[in-house]
């Protein structure tokens, strides 16, 4: 019985301007990398073929490196790629294939449908419905064919597409590229591979999403994974197992911080992290500048360790205690300016009174030193 795999939404070419340049590129360098370990998996699981249900690259743009690189990284397998275009790859007049056709770069095994068609593999059981993207965006289901599309004798109907099933996804994607969500029932499919949300997805026991097999937003819907997918001829559910391929953990939290204690307990997660994690941290909150001190070196040591920790403290406000005056000598004047930068955090520009408030304590601090030293 056919054995295949499911993936999608490689985004080959997505650029990271968020992130720090040495961050960005690795990130990038990771999508390669994932196509690389789907091969692997593929050749390991022995799989008839590989589904790729659409945005392949990000972009028309991407360069003629990104093209050669990306089919280069399917050299691990060597049973059929089958392809569609999506909506960041869409099969126009002009089109990122269209100019992979001209370099000669897509290897004899990778078969890329750039048009409504049923493709039979009959020496391995199957044969693909196919309903890629020929323009970015369209309000015309592109399935609708499937219902009455005819394949050979025997061969089991698995359908390939980019969209969005209606009534399942979230409203404010439901209206490009719409799927029906019956589509499998109408069209007597036996599993229909989707591509365009990015997380691990069931519509029903025949039609998955497989989501983006490399991590690259702060969703936290379960992407970073291929499906492999077992058909079987008895009239039983197929068998889907989700693989996890993800190189990096995008890990997104919001703390607040009051006391000591919730510090302590941030600092210690923090420690915890593996190192290919990619953080988004937001707090919000008060702290002293005894406790910014210590958050400050804990976040160095962090950002060290972790491929990215991105921190947002606009929300999180200095406030020193007669302790730290007293401790940063900061009487008189520099006592008045303290102040005045601790009140201006209550006003519409917070972070850059923040900012000057821990610079001034690091300065303060660094001019003691010397003389505690001495």
């Amino acid at each position: 019985m056919p054995k295949l795999l499911h993936t999608a939404d490689w985004q080959i070419g997505r650029q990271y301007g968020r992130f720090s340049p040495e961050d960005a590129a690795v990130l990038a360098e990771a999508r390669f990398s994932a196509v690389e370990r789907i091969a692997a998996l593929a050749a390991r699981e022995q799989v008839d073929a590989v589904l790729v249900a659409g945005d392949v690259f990000d972009a028309q743009t991407v360069s003629d490196r990104t093209i050669r690189r990306l089919f280069n990284a399917l050299q691990g397998y060597a049973g059929p790629w089958i392809m569609i275009p999506g909506n960041h790859d869409a099969a126009l007049a002009e089109s990122v294939w269209r100019r992979s056709e001209r370099l000669a770069a897509i290897p004899s095994n990778a078969h890329i449908i750039l048009e409504p068609a049923v493709k039979s593999f009959p020496e391995l059981g199957f044969a693909v419905l196919a309903a890629p993207l020929t323009q970015r965006q369209t309000h015309n289901d592109l399935t609708a064919w499937f219902d009455t599309a005819e394949t050979p004798a025997g061969l089991f109907r698995v359908g390939l597409a980019h969209g969005s099933v209606q009534g399942i996804l979230a409203e404010d994607i439901d209206s490009p590229n719409p799927i029906a969500a019956d589509r499998v029932e109408r069209a007597r499919l036996d599993y229909l591979a989707l591509g365009d949300w990015h997380g691990l997805k069931s519509i029903n026991d025949r039609a998955w999403y497989s989501g983006t097999p490399e991590l690259e937003r702060f969703k936290g819907n379960n992407g970073g994974h291929v499906l492999i997918i077992e058909l079987s001829d008895t009239g039983e559910m197929p068998n889907i197992a989700p693989h996890s391929i993800t190189q990096y953990e995008w890990t997104s939290w919001h703390e607040t911080l009051a006391i000591e204690s919730d510090l302590d307990a941030l600092i210690q997660r923090l420690e915890q992290l593996p190192a290919n994690t990619v953080l988004d941290l937001t707090l919000s909150g008060q702290i002293d500048l005894s406790g910014e001190q210590r958050l400050q070196q804990a976040l160095s040591v962090i950002q060290g360790r972790c491929r990215s920790v991105q921190c947002h403290q606009a929300d999180l406000h200095l406030m020193p205690t007669e302790q730290d005056i007293v401790a940063l000598h900061a009487d008189g004047y520099l006592g008045e300016v303290i102040a005045e930068l601790q009140e201006r955090q209550q006003s519409s520009a917070p972070e850059v009174a923040r900012d000057a408030l821990a610079i001034l304590a690091r300065l303060l601090r660094d001019r003691q030193a010397p003389e505690t030293q001495a």
